[in-house]
């Protein structure tokens, strides 16, 4: 046996990918305390609290307008299954927080979609969920927008409400320009 047979299987890790936006981001410089560079593991019982006050929260946005405890993420396990996922709750008094459209009051929660925007007065924060296999931690990667996330390039698109032709050749595609297609029976083909 080779020693890549002996060894154990690699448990793969949760991964939350967290992009953040803020539009006066260059001259007020209120990602300055967040690590950029490198994964960052958290313990599964930890939260991840966000917010000004850098005593409490794990993740620290500098700026006086953000509530000293913005809001936490929580990692768990579903119940009946083996899928992990995450969810949100507003710690902030004073500000609402929306997730994807639905808006959070203080002490609400949500669990976190797989892709969605989380919004807070300016701030703009783009989660997405890599789904792995381990219960005693995960991680966090974080990345800065230079342009706004918007709803549109980020979150997944509704199917198309455009009907379909039974032979999948759309008649568009044929038709000169400006002329629409017209019905006719087939009884007169």
């Amino acid at each position: 046996m080779t020693s890549s047979e002996e060894a154990e299987t690699e448990e793969t890790v949760t991964c939350l990918h967290l992009t953040f936006y803020h539009p006066g981001q260059e001259e007020k410089m209120m990602f300055r305390c967040l690590n950029f560079c490198k994964r960052e593991q958290v313990r599964a019982d930890d939260a991840a609290k966000f917010g000004r006050d850098s005593s409490v929260c794990r993740y620290n946005l500098v700026d006086t307008r953000v509530s000293r405890i913005q809001f936490s993420l929580q990692f768990y396990r579903k119940l009946h299954t083996s899928e992990h996922g995450f969810e949100i709750k507003n710690l902030s008094k004073k500000t609402k927080l929306t997730v994807n459209q639905t808006e959070l009051g203080h002490l609400n929660k949500i669990d976190l979609p797989w892709k969605c925007i989380i919004c807070f007065g300016d701030y703009q924060i783009l989660a997405e969920i890599q789904e792995g296999e381990s219960v005693d931690y995960f991680e966090t990667h974080l990345h800065l927008a230079e342009a706004p996330i918007s709803q549109e390039r980020c979150l997944p698109r509704l199917p198309s409400l455009q009907p379909i032709p039974e032979n999948c050749i759309s008649p568009a595609l044929f038709l000169p320009q400006g002329k629409s297609p017209t019905e006719i029976d087939e009884n007169e083909l």
